[in-house]
């Protein structure tokens, strides 16, 4: 149980929060409280075993977020499956992981709470509660000052002060959602929600990226060995036995074999590049000083966008590979999921890496236990829909060159009549009807200067706001091409080693 006072307060307990809470507690002198929404579910066989990471969607552990409709998709909505961490650490708040994340030796997932927090769990200095809902930051009285946190705990509501700070670590979607209830966001959005505004900070909430993925499934060989025979009772009930044995065996693997980076140019003739490049100029954000923090925003990323698109050396894309049939994708000639079906498939994906399209997600109401309203705006912005076609259209041309044509019966099978385009408009069509998010929501409490929309400083401390600072994916002001986990890694170490230094601990 929670034992006041504390000098830090830690609100989310995924990869950002435990690697921070664990750094902290190494000091002994320092208390340190994380406070998580969900249940400790780290013995979960779904949770250790990394083929059963689809068997946790859409379950008790699910947040079960999803996306406004999006135009961009030909109107779909889009599952944003996030997990409570304490039932999937590595792919909770705080960030979403690479799903191949897993110990060469026991051959099970691989997550904060394993590598960092098991390490120090026995600390007298560090506490963790878990099915801890938090509500708000508490502010000192007429003050900006941070003091402790709200929330809710087996139906009663409880407070906790922090002598230092309160760290939000609740990832993309729940930290500008926390900070809104908080009082600390856009001041209309605040005064319509009846919230008292401590700062107006509109920002919070904006900038919301993510990478979308888009596959083609092929029917493969008989004679490789693909993660398929897990649909079936007989095969499943055999793996699971070979897993829980030996460590071995299909369910060792989370499906994703390889990763490629490509960039666009790759593609593109001379005339392709002078056409993307006109494209480019044509959506640039226009506005002077005046301007929104928005269009001021999306300058700065566009001279970004120009700089590595044309460099030859930095991805737009990421190409990757799964040996089963993909579980979770719409079947695009209906929209409605796609059931398993008997048989032997290799998949073929590509990311979008760096799309320019920005959303935003933000509070529907003052009531903590509502989702928030999420709204990616994916391919929204004409350049990203122009540079994912073609990396699609050469999702063909990997799957008919040696040595990976190999792997697929002839003449190549796809599991979908949509998916036989083979021209631009053909991908177009296919990549609004089948392409879903790659969990990696980013930027919505920018880490950029308050006057361009940031939401915190160098130092990852809440503009306005003493006391407060949030380290999750959230403060990431540019998406980065591959997977968040390191990502978040890194910034959670840095901000342990911010405030270490501030206040000098060991």
């Amino acid at each position: 149980m929670v034992s006041g006072p504390y000098d830090f307060v830690v609100v989310g307990g995924g990869t950002a929060g435990l690697v921070l809470a664990t750094r902290l507690s190494e000091d002994p002198s320092q208390r340190i409280l994380v406070l998580e929404a969900g249940a400790d579910h780290s013995e979960d066989p779904r949770v250790k075993t990394p083929a059963f990471y689809s068997a946790l969607m859409k379950t008790e552990v699910d947040w079960g977020f999803q996306t406004a409709d999006q135009p961009g998709l030909n109107g779909r909505i889009i599952n944003l499956n996030q997990d409570n961490p304490w039932a999937n650490p590595s792919i909770g708040v705080g960030a979403f992981s690479n799903l191949a994340s897993i110990d060469p030796v026991r051959r099970e997932r691989s997550h904060a709470a394993k590598t960092y927090y098991n390490s120090a769990k026995d600390r007298k200095n560090l506490h963790v509660l878990t099915n801890a809902v938090v509500e708000k930051v508490l502010l000192k009285e007429h003050s900006t000052e941070a003091i402790g946190v709200q929330y809710c705990y087996k139906s009663e509501t409880k407070t906790v002060t922090a002598s230092k700070e309160v760290i939000i670590a609740a990832g993309a979607l729940q930290s500008p959602k926390l900070l809104e209830l908080s009082g600390i966001g856009n001041a209309d959005l605040l005064d319509g929600h009846n919230i008292k505004v401590t700062k107006n900070l509109p920002g919070v909430g904006e900038n919301l990226q993510d990478h979308l993925v888009c596959d083609l499934v092929f029917d493969a060989v008989d004679d490789l060995e693909t993660l398929d025979p897990l649909q079936e009772p007989g095969g499943l009930e055999q793996a699971t036995h070979e897993y829980m044995t030996n460590h071995a065996g299909l369910l060792t693997s989370a499906g994703i074999k390889t990763y490629a980076y490509m960039p666009v140019t790759k593609h593109l003739s001379g005339e392709g590049r002078e056409a993307l490049k006109k494209l480019l100029q044509q959506n640039r954000p226009q506005g002077g000083e005046s301007s929104d923090q928005s269009q001021s925003r999306a300058r700065a990323y566009y001279e970004v966008a120009e700089n590595t698109l044309f460099s030859g050396d930095q991805p737009s894309t990421a190409y990757l590979t799964a040996i089963a049939q993909n579980p979770i994708a719409p079947d695009p000639d209906t929209g409605k999921p796609l059931p398993p079906v008997a048989g032997r498939y290799v998949t073929i994906a590509a990311v979008l890496s760096q799309p320019l399209s920005r959303g935003s997600t933000h509070i529907k109401s003052n009531d903590v236990s509502e989702a928030p309203a999420i709204d990616p705006r994916y391919l929204t912005n004409p350049v990203d829909i122009e540079i994912y076609t073609e990396h699609i259209l050469y999702l063909h041309t990997i799957a008919a060159s040696p040595p990976l044509n190999s792997l697929f019966k002839r003449p190549l099978n796809l599991s979908t009549p949509l998916a036989h385009f083979t021209d631009s408009d053909g991908a177009k069509r296919y990549i609004r009807s089948r392409a879903i998010s790659m969990w990696h929501p980013a930027g919505t409490c920018a880490m950029l200067p308050e006057e361009k929309g940031g939401v915190v400083n160098t130092e990852l401390k809440v503009y306005g706001v003493q006391n407060l600072r949030v380290v999750d994916s959230s403060v990431v002001p540019l998406l980065p091409p591959g997977n968040l986990q390191s990502t978040v890694y890194a910034v959670a170490e840095k901000a342990a080693s911010l405030v270490k230094q501030e206040y000098e601990l060991k």
